[in-house]
C-alpha cells in the first residue's frame, strides 16, 4: 500500500473525513488554542498574582510530585524568572513523609516563611479542610488542578480547573492548566504594560502605586510574541506522561511540546536524553513516556521529588549531568523492587484465580510493599488481569495505595461512595490514590464489589479500544509508510498508535534475547517478504496463541523504528498473536 493511501485510510477510519478535518489534525495550529480566560476563575487568579508581584509578596508554587505536577512547577518557576520576580519559592511534598495532596503542616511552614500567596499545581481540588486551615493562617490560595471536583469545593481565593465552568476542553492535565495560567498572565501583562491595570486588579488593590507591577508587565509584554511556547516542552511532557486524551487542545500541546523537546534548551533534559540512549534526531513520544517519565517519577518514589524538579529547572550543565545520573540510578533501583513485588502479586492473584475468588474489583497488597511504587504495580496488574485494581502498602502506621481502572467505572466516584473507609482519597476516572487504616483496608474489596454495578457507567471516556485498525501485508512494512504514519503523531490515549493485522504469516524464527533472555524476537514471513517482530518481557506463551516455528498465524502489531549504536532498523512491535 502506498504511503498516501495508508494515511488517508487511517484518517478516514478515525473519523477525519474532510480535508479540513485532516489538515487540522495533522497540522494543528498554536493559534487555535482556546482563550485561557474562558477557564474558571482565570481572570481572578491573574489579578491576584499580579497584585502579589506589585507588593512584592512572597509566592509559593505548591505542586504534586509526579511527572505532571513537577513540569507544571517548572512552568511557573520559569515564568517568574522570566518576569524578573524573585520573591517566590517552590514546594513539593515528599511522597513518603507527607503523601499526596495539600498538607496543613506544609501550609504552616509556608506561612511561617512569610508566604502570602500559594498557587497549587496538579493538586488541591479536594483540599477543603486544608485550604480552610491555610486561610486561618492568613494565606490566600489559588488552586490550579485538573482532577475531578467533589460536591464541596475548597474555599480558595480562586480555583482554576477545566472541569469547572464551560471551558471547551475538560481533559487538560495539571501542567496544561499551569501553562494556560502563564498564557493568561502574559496576555494580560501585554495590556497592562501599555495602559491601565486590569479591572480585576484595580478592584483588588489597596495602594495606588503600580510602578513595580508595570515593570514586570513590561518585561513579560516583550515576551508576548511567543516566549511561552518554550514552556510547551514541560506541558507536552506532562500531557504525554499523564495519559490524558491527545485530542482537542491536548493534541496542540503534545504536538508542539514534542517540537520544543526535540530542540530542548534545558541541560537537564538533554542529559536525561543522553543517559537514556535517545537519539534526538529520532525523538518520539515513546521515548518520553517509557524512558524520561519513569526517571522523573523515580525521584519521588525512591528519594525526593525535588531531585526531578532540579533536573528540569537548572541551567547549570554540571548540576544537570549529576541530576540525570542520579535519576537514572534511582530508576534502576525502582525496577528491581517492582520486579520482586510483581512476583508476589502473581502468587496472590493466581491462588485466588484457582479458588474462583476473583471479583469485579481486585484489592491486593502487603504491609512490606513501599508506597512509592504502588501506582506502577496497579498499572501492571490492570494490564495483565483487566480488573479495576487497588494496590496497597504501608507507610508507618498508615496504609497508602494506588488505584487504576479498566475504563468501565469512575474510580474516584467508587471511592467517594465508600468514603467512610478512607483516611484520604482523590484522583480522576481511571486513576487515583488513597490512604486507609490497617483495619478498614480489609473491607475495601467487599464494599467496592457491592457498589460496582451502581457506578459502572459513570465515565466519560473519549477513547474506543479496537483490536486493530486495518490489515497490511509484510511488504507494507516500509520506511515510507512509517514516515507517513508519523504524521499522525504524537500517539497516546485518544490517538492510539495504529495496530495492523498481518494475516496468514508463517513463523520463521522464535528466540529469546536480552541479558537474561527476557525479551522475544520473532521473524515472520509472507511469501518472499519477511520482517522482524519484537516484544519486551515476553515469551512464546505470552499471547492469545502460543508461537511456534513453522506455524501459520495472524500477528497484530505496530510499526517500530529503532536506533541502536547509530544503526536504524524498522521492525514490528508485537501486540498479540491470534489464529
Amino acid at each position: 500500500m502506498k504511503p498516501d493511501a495508508l494515511l488517508e485510510k487511517l484518517l478516514d477510519l478515525r473519523g477525519y473525513k474532510t480535508a479540513e478535518d485532516r489538515e487540522n489534525f495533522l497540522h494543528p495550529k498554536y493559534a487555535d488554542m482556546f482563550d485561557p480566560f474562558l477557564m474558571h476563575d482565570m481572570s481572578k487568579s491573574v489579578a491576584r498574582i499580579f497584585l502579589a508581584m506589585e507588593h512584592n509578596e512572597k509566592i509559593c508554587v505548591y505542586s504534586d510530585y509526579d511527572a505532571d505536577g513537577i513540569p507544571g512547577a517548572v512552568i511557573l518557576h520559569d515564568f517568574f524568572k522570566k518576569a524578573g520576580y524573585e520573591n517566590f519559592c517552590n514546594y513539593i511534598p515528599h511522597r513518603h513523609d507527607e503523601g499526596y495532596g495539600v498538607h496543613k503542616n506544609a501550609l504552616e511552614i509556608l506561612a511561617n516563611d512569610n508566604v502570602k500567596l500559594v498557587i497549587t499545581v496538579d493538586v488541591g481540588i479536594t483540599a477543603v479542610d486544608e485550604v480552610a486551615f491555610g486561610n486561618s493562617l492568613g494565606l490566600e490560595i489559588i488552586i490550579t488542578d485538573h482532577h475531578e471536583p467533589l460536591d464541596v469545593l475548597p474555599n480558595a481565593f480562586a480555583i482554576v480547573n477545566p472541569k469547572l465552568g464551560d471551558y471547551p476542553d475538560r481533559m487538560l492535565c495539571g501542567s496544561g492548566v499551569a501553562f494556560k495560567l502563564v498564557q493568561a498572565m502574559i496576555e494580560d501583562a501585554a495590556k497592562s504594560s501599555q495602559a491601565s491595570l486590569p479591572a480585576e486588579l484595580v478592584s483588588l488593590k489597596q495602594a495606588s502605586a503600580a510602578d513595580g507591577l508595570r515593570g514586570f508587565c513590561s518585561v513579560l509584554a516583550a515576551a508576548s510574541d511567543g516566549w511561552e511556547k518554550w514552556l510547551l516542552d514541560m506541558a507536552g511532557l506532562a500531557t504525554l506522561s499523564d495519559m490524558v486524551p491527545l485530542v482537542n487542545e491536548n493534541r496542540i500541546i503534545a504536538y508542539y511540546g514534542m517540537k520544543v523537546l526535540e530542540k530542548t534548551k534545558r541541560p537537564g533534559l538533554a542529559a536525561l536524553f543522553s543517559k537514556s540512549g535517545i537519539n534526538m534526531n529520532y525523538l518520539t513520544e515513546t521515548d518520553i513516556v517509557f524512558s524520561i517519565t519513569p526517571k522523573l517519577n523515580a525521584a519521588s518514589r525512591m528519594a525526593h521529588p525535588v531531585d526531578a524538579f532540579n533536573a528540569l529547572a537548572t541551567t547549570d550543565l554540571s548540576k544537570a549531568t549529576l541530576a540525570a545520573e542520579h535519576l537514572a540510578n534511582l530508576n534502576d533501583e525502582r525496577k528491581k523492587i517492582v520486579a520482586k513485588i510483581m512476583k508476589d502479586v502473581h502468587k496472590k492473584v493466581s491462588a485466588r484465580k484457582l479458588a474462583g475468588d476473583l471479583k469485579q474489583v481486585l484489592v491486593v497488597g502487603d504491609p512490606s510493599w513501599p508506597a512509592g511504587i504502588l501506582g506502577i504495580i496497579a498499572s501492571k496488574v490492570v494490564d495483565e488481569y483487566s480488573l479495576t485494581t487497588f494496590v496497597w502498602g504501608s507507610e508507618g502506621e498508615t496504609i497508602k495505595g494506588s488505584v487504576r481502572g479498566v475504563g468501565d467505572i469512575s474510580v474516584v466516584a467508587l471511592m467517594q461512595s465508600c468514603a467512610h473507609l478512607f483516611v484520604q482519597f482523590g484522583g480522576h476516572e481511571d486513576a487515583g490514590g488513597f490512604a486507609a487504616t490497617r483495619e478498614t483496608i480489609h473491607f475495601l474489596e467487599e464494599e467496592f464489589c457491592k457498589k460496582y454495578d451502581e457506578f459502572k457507567h459513570v465515565v466519560s471516556k473519549q477513547v474506543t479500544t479496537i483490536a486493530h485498525d486495518m490489515e497490511l501485508s509484510v511488504s507494507d512494512v516500509t520506511f515510507q509508510n512509517y514516515r507517513s504514519l508519523r504524521q499522525m503523531a504524537p500517539f497516546g490515549m485518544g490517538n492510539p498508535t495504529p495496530v495492523f493485522a498481518f494475516k496468514n504469516i508463517i513463523i520463521d524464527l522464535v528466540r529469546q534475547f536480552g541479558k537474561t533472555t527476557e525479551h522475544l524476537e520473532v521473524i515472520i514471513r509472507d511469501g518472499n517478504d519477511s520482517v522482524k517482530a519484537i516484544c519486551w518481557y515476553a515469551t512464546a506463551d505470552s499471547f492469545s496463541e502460543k508461537i511456534e516455528q513453522g506455524k501459520t498465524m495472524t500477528l497484530l502489531g505496530e510499526f517500530d523504528f529503532s536506533v541502536f549504536r547509530g544503526k536504524t532498523e524498522l521492525r514490528l512491535k508485537i501486540v498479540d498473536f491470534i489464529k
